[in-house]
């Protein structure tokens, strides 16, 4: 990487999306915000923003599923957003290498390279908002093999006399359907705000009885990270969680005891971690996918 490049990158998120340019996560040069529409209203935009900057390199961190093959989105529930081509028309705009991912593994790259996940080669992020996704990332490069991975729609054993069917359209009761946002509000809690990332929770006690779910269900999807992977640690992130930070250590707790002792986690802190980045995990993942082209 040369002292003078400098990167593009796009953040596609359900409801909003990021462009930014930057060097790095420390020299910002621009960055803006486009509501999340129609697919030619929104990739428009896109490149028109991407059209009048100068990069060395584009990165594209993308909600999904996504056929990372083609560039295109793959089935998704979002309304007309099923097969859109993502990467040809804003890499045509910027007029640069680029690459894509899901947003979860650029997420992950970023953490791993500026923020909690620094000096790692292995390593997870989770994010709870809208939806649960998960980037894995193993000798430094996300795991993916016909497809990129859904571990946020492992199904997952439910708590005694807990009869919610869960929110998951495809699944039911998913990890994805017992813990992201929409399963808070079809369980009737009442919430403050819907945003971007997700519910707005903060509103909610530490000791309200949905949480006792939602940090199992994601304690178990933990511990299958754990016992396939065995990554150095786990971020958690999104608007859920991040919203109530109590649930990590109640979450790192349950993991421990699911795990019964026959895999010991690695010392030196928490294991279940909030992220280094904060809500900027998403824009500068597609920055670190954009210096992932250009080495």
């Amino acid at each position: 990487m040369e002292r003078d490049d400098i990167f593009a990158g796009v953040e596609l998120g359900g409801t909003k999306c990021v462009a930014i340019l930057a060097h790095g996560p420390d020299s910002v040069v621009e960055r803006e915000t486009v509501p999340t529409t129609t697919p030619e209203e929104t990739i428009g935009r896109l490149a028109q923003i991407l059209g009048g900057w100068k990069a060395t390199a584009l990165g594209i961190a993308s909600f999904g599923p996504l056929d990372l093959e083609a560039g295109k989105m793959a089935a998704t529930p979002k309304p007309g957003w099923a097969g859109i081509d993502i990467l040809g028309p804003l890499q045509a705009a910027a007029g640069v290498p680029a690459a894509i991912d899901t947003d979860v593994n650029a997420a992950a790259l970023a953490e791993m390279r500026w923020g909690a996940g620094q000096g790692m080669a292995h390593f997870a992020y989770i994010t709870v908002g809208t939806g649960v996704g998960v980037g894995l990332v193993v000798g430094g490069t996300p795991v993916r093999g016909f497809t990129h991975g859904e571990l946020g729609h492992i199904r997952v054993a439910r708590l005694k006399d807990d009869e919610f069917a869960g929110s998951c359209p495809f699944h039911g009761d998913c990890v994805e359907g017992l813990a992201a946002g929409p399963s808070l509000k079809a369980r009737g809690v009442d919430v403050a705000t819907l945003k971007a990332r997700g519910v707005d929770v903060a509103t909610l006690k530490a000791d309200d009885p949905v949480w006792d779910s939602v940090s199992s269900a994601l304690a178990q999807l933990c511990h299958v990270i754990v016992c396939a992977a065995a990554p150095r640690a786990i971020v958690i992130g999104g608007g859920v969680v991040g919203n109530q930070s109590h649930l990590l250590e109640r979450i790192e707790a349950m993991l421990v005891e699911s795990l019964a002792g026959y895999v010991e986690l690695p010392p030196g802190g928490a294991y279940v971690r909030a992220p280094g980045l904060g809500d900027n995990a998403g824009p500068l993942g597609a920055i670190a996918l954009a210096m992932s082209v250009r080495r």
